[in-house]
């Protein structure tokens, strides 16, 4: 059988499927699903490893991101049987489901298959799941800076800096990625050895104490009147529970911004802005995957 007109048969990884409406735009700037598709194709060799044996979250925008988008975290009963799936345990979830199935993608080809469903955003854990689904342990901690009006993102930068260098006493190295959004998230990479509720619980007290001493740049209170003019510094994503953005997903906004990994001396240069999907190619191809070291971590959070 013939695809319709508006569709188009693809071969990826082995898989034949189809790829539908390429030509709808999913951004207010005029990008189109075949400018979305691909993106997530050329930056496939960098953001697979990221999203790696993580279950994955996907926020979806069927008709743009100027309209209503909707969360998705169990894989479609229509999905592909190749996409791998790993079933876990999700207490307290909305719909009170006692366990929900997610894609862990693996291939280009799981990724695109996602992305012609306008999944635009990949969320992802700290923790990594085994060959056969146990949960294992975080590989990483993250900060997520939200700057709250008038504060932005130069003010994020700054409280990066000061995590950066508190990170550093405790033999831990820092990794900026600007969201996409408003702010910024701050990884380190970890070697796994340690609990979730060591993870989350170091990067607690660090919020605290950098709220302590800092307490006109940033807040670790989520409270939404205490943030004026200051960052939050969220911790709290180190919930197993919670997920983040992955480094080198597109965001559902104006225009299709990235979860992009930055430098430091970036970070600390005037006119720090997000960076759009053209620029992150840009960027790859010419200096490579600067969230590489995410991927080897062999420090441990102190005693």
């Amino acid at each position: 059988m013939s695809p319709e007109p508006d569709e188009q048969l693809v071969s990826i990884d082995g898989h034949q499927f189809k790829l539908k409406r390429l030509d709808k735009v999913l951004y207010p700037d005029g990008t189109t699903k075949a400018e979305v598709l691909d993106y997530y194709a050329r930056i496939a060799p960098v953001l697979l490893p990221q999203l790696a044996d993580r279950p994955v979250t996907r926020i979806r925008w069927p008709d743009g991101t100027d309209s209503t988008p909707f969360f998705e975290k169990n894989i479609p009963s229509y999905a592909p049987s190749w996409v791998r799936t790993v079933t876990l345990p999700t207490p307290g979830s909305s719909r009170n489901r006692e366990t929900l199935t997610f894609p862990v993608l693996r291939a280009t080809a799981d990724l695109i298959w996602m992305a012609n469903l306008a999944a635009l955003e990949f969320h992802v854990p700290q923790w990594t799941v085994g060959p056969r689904g146990a949960v294992r342990n975080p590989t990483r901690l993250v900060i997520d800076l939200d700057p709250g009006p008038p504060a932005g993102l130069a003010e994020c930068a700054e409280a990066a800096h000061l995590i950066r260098d508190r990170l550093a006493e405790d033999g831990l190295t820092a990794i900026p990625v600007t969201s996409g959004s408003k702010g910024l998230q701050l990884y380190a990479p970890l070697d796994g050895s340690q609990p979730v509720e060591k993870v989350h619980g170091y990067a607690k007290r660090l919020a605290e104490s950098l709220a302590r001493s800092h307490p006109k740049l940033v807040v670790s209170n989520m409270t939404k009147t205490l943030r004026v003019g200051k960052v939050l510094l969220d911790w709290s994503q180190n919930n197993p529970a919670k997920t983040t953005i992955c480094p080198y997903s597109l965001r559902g906004r104006a225009r299709p911004w990235v979860a992009a990994p930055r430098t430091w001396e970036e970070l600390a240069a005037p006119g720090l802005s997000q960076l759009d999907a053209a620029e992150v190619l840009r960027r790859v191809q010419a200096e490579g995957d600067l969230a590489a070291d995410l991927l080897q971590g062999d420090a441990r959070l102190p005693a």
